[in-house]
């Protein structure tokens, strides 16, 4: 990718990865196995730091119970989105992931703060 040489910049001090694809192109589920690689393992961040969203095109036919994604992808949170539905439940899981990653960043400093004390 071409935009390589920013990776760097974009992953520093990252608390989270939100990763969205297409799941009806073969070539993008390949790629998030990537993406999922540099961004998460390699920093390395949790796997419940991370959020996987499937969006489907209006008019596709989402099946949104048939994709099945290989190891380590289908250890992370899933959900699937397009814009037809009604948003609200799409709404609901972005707000939880958000919660988690807040609650996960609380803890984490005060585990720092403990250890300078202590």
């Amino acid at each position: 990718s071409r935009f390589e040489t920013c990776w760097p910049a974009l992953m520093k001090d990252s608390h989270g990865v939100i990763i969205t694809f297409n799941p009806e192109l073969p070539s993008h589920l390949k790629e998030i196995e990537m993406w999922y690689s540099c961004f998460v393992q390699q920093q390395p961040l949790l796997d419940s730091q991370c959020l996987l969203v499937a969006h489907h095109k209006p008019g596709s036919a989402g099946d949104t119970e048939n994709l099945s994604l290989a190891y380590p992808l289908n250890k992370l949170k899933l959900i699937h989105s397009n814009l037809e539905d009604d948003p609200e439940d799409v709404r609901m899981e972005f707000i939880k992931y958000f919660k988690s990653i807040i609650t996960f960043i609380n803890e984490s400093r005060e585990r720092e703060e403990m250890s300078i004390i202590s």
